[in-house]
């Protein structure tokens, strides 16, 4: 393995943290190692917001802080600059969650539409982000993908819908970006997965500007790569995938026993790697006809992408290969894969410090829950301690 042990180097990971930076992050983790803490963590910092007690300042200058760039794309300015200057590209995701009118959907349009603005001639922001539920109510998305009638007014509705997507998507072409859409829970997807290859047709014939994102926990996701790359070469188009392995894992198991359906979801943590593997490997297999962005914390994952292309002798900045890990996290794969050329991101998190709550309540909820995550995080940033104790 030619890459093997790179992310074990904590000085190039953490290169960008002054001393105080990484006793708070150090602190910040170990509290997220107690599920007790964060269960607790996240009850009073909910109920703090909804008493209006003056909370604001504390949870910014902590949690916020780790997993969030600012309040403002402008706010963000400064981090983006900083990672910049390791080889590590930005892209922003406002992330105000739960939205449900017209008047909010044509907003969260607006916005992506600033951000496509705000990150045009920008290099070092070479992608955007859309969660297709941010455009249109979730339950118009569920009956689009059962393929039910839709009524004249949710006809309409829907075409609101489209018109939101397409307008986002024709932005990122004319601005030279890429965009990746986020994947959602399964009994949504069929019709967000439709709107994206209909973006592809119109958007990936020249270069990759769309990129759908395949969760890997899902046991059909390489059967559906598989075919869409067949009507993709059929119909003249490329494809730009973000393989993830997943986060909608608990809730998509519980509605399927309580439908009474097979769940979506693969039966081992082995077979989900297996998955996510695999596509990755077709994917890389197949780059004359589709784009990778490999979204992952996983260390086993990132160096088997760059075994395959190593032995495929393709460059580490191959422009048609990224790796991405969410800001605040994984900075050991991050920072050193940067290092060795590849092309590397942070999707980072900006948005009023009260409307990214429940964002971050997610983020510290499924640290804790993600079997080794907080653990490693920890261990490196101590050894990163001891290390500059000794220098």
């Amino acid at each position: 393995m030619a890459n093997s042990k790179i992310f074990d180097n904590t000085e190039i990971a953490f290169s960008l943290k002054s001393k105080q930076e990484l006793k708070k992050s150090l602190f910040l983790f170990k509290m997220m190692a107690n599920p007790t803490v964060v269960s607790l963590g996240s009850k009073l910092t909910k109920l703090s917001f909804k008493l209006h007690l003056p909370v604001k300042g504390l949870v910014k200058k902590t949690i916020f802080e780790q997993f969030c760039g600012g309040e403002t794309e402008q706010d963000c300015l400064t981090v983006i600059s900083r990672m910049s200057e390791k080889g590590v590209c930005s892209i922003l995701d406002y992330s105000v969650e739960g939205k449900e009118s017209e008047v909010d959907f044509d907003a969260a349009k607006n916005k992506k539409l600033e951000l496509v603005e705000f990150a045009k001639n920008k290099t070092e922001i070479p992608f955007v982000v859309m969660k297709p539920t941010a455009l249109g109510r979730f339950a118009l998305w569920v009956k689009v993908s059962e393929k039910k009638a839709l009524t004249e007014k949710e006809r309409a509705e829907w075409e609101r819908v489209v018109e939101r997507f397409d307008s986002i998507c024709k932005a990122t072409f004319e601005a030279n970006l890429s965009i990746l859409v986020d994947a959602e829970e399964s009994w949504m997807q069929d019709a967000a997965d439709d709107l994206v290859k209909l973006m592809m047709t119109r958007y990936n014939k020249t270069r990759v500007t769309v990129f759908n994102t395949l969760q890997c926990y899902r046991w059909d996701r390489v059967d559906y790569l598989k075919t869409l790359h067949t009507e993709a070469k059929a119909q003249g188009f490329k494809l730009g995938m973000k393989i993830v392995r997943g986060a909608y894992m608990e809730k998509e198991r519980d509605r399927a026993e309580e439908k009474g359906y097979k769940s979506p979801i693969c039966v081992t943590k082995e077979e989900t790697d297996t998955t996510f593997n695999t596509a990755l490997q077709y994917i890389l297999d197949n780059l004359d006809g589709i784009s990778l962005f490999v979204g992952t914390h996983n260390e086993a994952s990132s160096y088997l992408a760059m075994d395959i292309m190593n032995l495929k002798q393709l460059s580490a900045n191959d422009s048609r290969v990224w790796f991405g890990q969410l800001y605040g996290m994984s900075d050991h794969i991050s920072f050193n894969l940067a290092e060795k050329g590849f092309n590397t991101a942070k999707l980072i998190p900006f948005g009023p410090v009260k409307e990214v709550i429940p964002y971050l309540i997610r983020r510290a909820e499924e640290n804790t829950s993600v079997a080794g995550q907080t653990g490693r995080e920890l261990s490196l940033l101590q050894k990163e301690k001891k290390r500059r104790s000794a220098s």
